[in-house]
């Protein structure tokens, strides 16, 4: 079965998109890469995604604008993926871009992903499934992280071994997920891995993102800074939890260094800001206390946030990339949500419970059908008209 992956996260930069290849044999499936691209959104696009983005004000016009034109961009990218497929996929998923994740008081409450599904299906004329998120927060979980399903799969534990391992995803948010022999997986939202880095680099430095981390590294840790944001309660909180820019924005940031009281130069705070996603992450991996830590996602690019993982991993876990086990770190999510439609158009939940804190195990997504390639029965011939039988 060949099926195209997308993914926009919540950096909003670009659509990641991906073609699989999956094929049983006995109880492992076996995932063939058949490519991938990233597609940037253009600065327009950006800024109509980020204007209807918490804490900022919207109306229902600018998210329905902004809905179908997400969709028409996905499904563009779509048709990039099949093409990277060879020309033919059966199907597509679409999980669209997430705008807002309602939690309150710990719980998910809703979650709004934008990108009409329906203008992906019209593009590419195969199912496309969307909507990923909503069933698991029906079933009463957080509807996110739902990477671990893949991650539970990929680094699923083979005869002999004893250790936990975790897979570490670098992106607007950070989050783990632990696997270990003879015990549930794990999985969840630490904090912030680029969104506040790269809400400090629009603000401070009129650029998307401090590239390579260059700025943070001609820096020096702010520790009364440091020693704010790490006061956050949500990082205390315990799992299942979700997070995203709801929280972790341009005016969250403003708000602690306003508390703070005195001017930081911007080197400092990136500096201070790339420090606080390694302390927190390696709080979590020690925690759990893995042996190795695979990660993924946008911040892998970034050399300076990867060194200060790998100088609080230094004789405690070891420090690699998904790019080791034929995933390319950039691609990731996309394959997972590849994945995810696999699941889900076999009849097979993919959230995890353990993950998510649902009450039960959630087959995924909303099919939109398109063209003759999908059916949900048995083959029938279209009726002419309807009749009421008494």
């Amino acid at each position: 079965m060949k099926i195209v992956g997308l993914m926009s996260g919540t950096s909003y930069d670009a659509v990641d998109v991906v073609a699989a290849e999956f094929t049983v044999e006995g109880d492992t499936l076996w995932l063939r890469p058949l490519g991938h691209r990233s597609l940037d959104h253009d600065e327009e696009l950006r800024g109509e995604i980020g204007a209807v983005l918490p804490p900022a004000a919207t109306t229902v016009e600018a998210v329905c604008r902004l809905d179908n034109r997400l969709g028409a961009v996905f499904a563009e990218a779509a048709a990039v993926g099949v093409e990277l497929a060879g020309g033919a996929v059966d199907a597509v998923v679409s999980p669209g871009q997430t705008v807002f994740h309602w939690v309150d008081d710990g719980v998910v409450r809703g979650t709004l992903q934008l990108g009409s599904v329906a203008r992906v299906a019209a593009r590419v004329g195969v199912p496309v499934l969307g909507d990923l998120r909503a069933a698991d927060v029906a079933a009463g979980g957080q509807g996110a992280p739902l990477v671990p399903a893949f991650d539970a799969l990929l680094l699923a534990p083979e005869a002999g071994d004893a250790a936990p391992r975790a897979a570490l995803n670098l992106g607007g948010i950070a989050n783990i997920t632990v696997v270990a022999p003879h015990a549930p997986v794990l999985g969840y939202d630490v904090g912030p891995a680029n969104a506040l880095l790269d809400a400090a680099a629009r603000r401070f430095l009129d650029r998307p993102c401090d590239v390579d981390g260059a700025v943070a590294a001609a820096g020096r840790v702010h520790p009364g800074l440091l020693r704010l944001l790490l006061a956050e309660p949500y990082y205390a909180a315990p799992p299942p939890k979700s997070t995203g820019k709801e929280l972790f924005h341009g005016g969250y940031l403003d708000d602690r260094l306003a508390a703070l009281g005195e001017p930081v130069p911007v080197e400092d705070l990136l500096a201070t800001l790339t420090v606080l996603t390694a302390t927190t992450v390696a709080a979590e991996c020690a925690r759990h206390e893995v042996t190795e830590v695979v990660a993924a996602g946008g911040g892998v690019r970034n050399p300076t946030l990867m060194s200060r993982l790998a100088e609080l991993a230094a004789g405690r876990w070891r420090l690699r990339t998904t790019d080791e086990l034929g995933v390319p770190t950039q691609a990731k999510e996309a394959y997972a949500f590849a994945l995810l439609g696999w699941l889900s158009w076999h009849g097979l939940p993919g959230a995890l419970p353990s993950v998510t804190g649902a009450a039960r195990a959630a087959v995924l997504g909303s099919w939109t059908p398109a063209g003759p390639a999908y059916r949900g029965g048995p083959a029938v011939a279209p009726p002419r008209r309807l009749r009421v039988r008494a």
